[in-house]
């Protein structure tokens, strides 16, 4: 892959540090989840994940809906992402996203989840390491 665009970010202390990009964009506080002890006002590792799926993910389906001249509108994505323990004493992720498209009716709408998940670089990173949950809400009946 030659990238045509490149993040960069430093992480000094892990859970209990901070993290900050090359240009200054951006510039976090970080904690463990508030089920681990952290304070529920902090940034965490997890949300960090969740939001860039979530905005990935509204951009592959933008990316889909704009190659077959949909009008899809504003898509609306809550992404959680949980943690636990897995069976060898580490730790591991699970993904579930509810998307909205308000401008399309529920088979269109599941039809743009499903192809904006063979194109988001997150699904195509997270595809057949961690379970990922799509849930698609057409706006239109």
């Amino acid at each position: 892959m030659k990238p045509f665009y490149t993040a960069s970010v430093t992480s000094v202390g892990g859970r209990l540090g901070h993290v900050e990009s090359s240009d200054g964009a951006l510039s976090l506080d970080l904690t463990h989840p508030p089920a681990g002890g952290g304070p529920a006002k902090l940034a965490n590792p997890e949300m960090l994940f969740a939001a860039g799926y979530a905005a990935c993910f509204a951009g592959a389906m933008e990316h889909v809906a704009k190659q077959q001249k949909i009008d899809m509108g504003q898509v609306s994505i809550l992404s959680k992402v949980g943690i636990g323990p897995n069976e060898t004493g580490g730790f591991e992720i699970a993904v579930e996203m509810d998307i909205t498209v308000p401008n399309v009716d529920q088979a269109t709408a599941e039809k743009l989840v499903a192809e904006g998940h063979q194109v988001c670089p997150y699904s195509n990173a997270t595809r057949g390491n961690i379970p990922v949950t799509l849930t698609a809400h057409g706006g239109k009946s």
